[in-house]
């Protein structure tokens, strides 16, 4: 059966997250039968690790803070969550419904995929923001 997406659903978290007013800065997307719909969503990123787990494969897109000591932004994450235990198919499916995502989530500066919960650090996926984000000025001093 081919995965779908609930877009509407979908979009109401996705620019949740995007809105810098709010304090939600992760929200999952996950399976529900063959369906792609919102799932858990906090303010806290380390809630959102809790929720890769082994056994399951999401999509989840996260607002992070990064910046320098010229200028503080929000830079966003689309990371693509595969648990060691999930079947081979189903590994296969995730990067083609990973296109219906897609229909969604259109702006993030870096996507992760990953399977390591080592690779979800928050440290690690900033650092890799930074390094996309171009130009860094914290190695000048006043």
């Amino acid at each position: 059966m081919a995965t779908k997406i609930d877009k509407e659903a979908c979009r109401e978290a996705y620019n949740l997250v995007r809105d810098d007013g709010s304090a939600v800065i992760w929200v999952t997307f996950k399976y529900d039968g063959a369906t792609i719909v919102p799932g858990d969503q906090g303010a806290d990123y380390q809630d959102f690790i809790q929720q890769c787990t082994d056994d399951i494969r999401l999509f989840a897109f996260v607002r992070f803070t990064t910046g320098d000591a010229m200028s503080k932004r929000s830079k966003f994450a689309l990371i693509t969550w595969i648990g060691e235990n999930v079947s081979g198919l189903q590994r296969a499916k995730t990067g083609t419904d990973k296109t219906l995502v897609k229909e969604v989530v259109q702006n993030f500066a870096k996507e992760f995929v990953i399977s390591d919960r080592k690779e979800l650090e928050e440290d690690f996926i900033k650092s890799e923001l930074k390094k996309a984000g171009g130009a860094n000025y914290d190695a000048q001093t006043e």
